[in-house]
């Protein structure tokens, strides 16, 4: 579904204009935050609502995935997603998978409570399978230059525990290649479209919701 004129908003202001267009529907909202790797999708997320799901969780086991097909749509558990978004935007709580990136596997199930404002987000949160149970779209645009910093500093961090030297390399011959193949569409399809030109790195920035 094209949307003819998404909405471009700065990252400053973009949690309190897409939480106000949610507002304004006056009933249960999913949120689809999408975006290539490290471009801010979970931080946008957690700045919308305190119940997020993030499609890493529905990822394939990696030691049964080649890795040229670990980050593709397809491989990836989409109609337990898009069943499971039914469920919370119905106002059901619903359990859904839980993905280790230590293991880089399913390791279990968690319990998610239904909210007024639900977000999904993730790599290919805007799928078309997903994108069925998602009322507000948004695509996250960031620099790759910026995006890879940060996907640096967060492994550096031990967030996602690999060496830099493989990062790189899933970065640029899988990640990277493969979002770069679905993001036309995913942004075709958002009512807002979110400039993030690196805010992230900016002491003070602030994207806590407006209540």
């Amino acid at each position: 579904m094209a949307i003819a004129d998404p909405v471009i908003l700065s990252w400053s202001e973009a949690s309190a204009a897409i939480l106000a267009a949610a507002r304004a529907r006056g009933q249960r909202t999913v949120i689809g935050v999408t975006g290539a790797v490290a471009a801010g999708k979970s931080t946008l997320a957690r700045a919308l609502s305190p119940i997020v799901v993030s499609t890493d969780h529905y990822l394939p086991d990696y030691d049964a995935t080649p890795e040229h097909l670990r980050d593709l749509p397809e491989s990836s558990d989409l109609a337990r997603l898009a069943r499971d978004l039914a469920e919370l935007r119905a106002g059901r709580a619903t359990d859904i998978p839980r993905w280790s990136f230590d293991t880089h596997s399913r390791v279990g199930e968690q319990r998610i409570e239904a909210h007024e404002i639900v977000v999904v987000e993730g790599l290919h949160a805007l799928h078309a399978v997903a994108r069925a149970h998602v009322d507000i779209a948004v695509f996250v645009d960031a620099p790759r230059d910026a995006r890879w910093a940060r996907a640096v500093a967060r492994e550096k961090a031990g967030d996602r525990p690999w060496p830099v030297e493989y990062l790189e390399h899933f970065f640029t011959t899988v990640a990277e290649p493969t979002f770069a193949r679905h993001a036309g569409g995913y942004r075709a399809c958002a009512h807002f479209v979110v400039v993030n030109d690196g805010a992230w790195h900016q002491p003070g920035t602030n994207l806590a919701p407006t209540r």
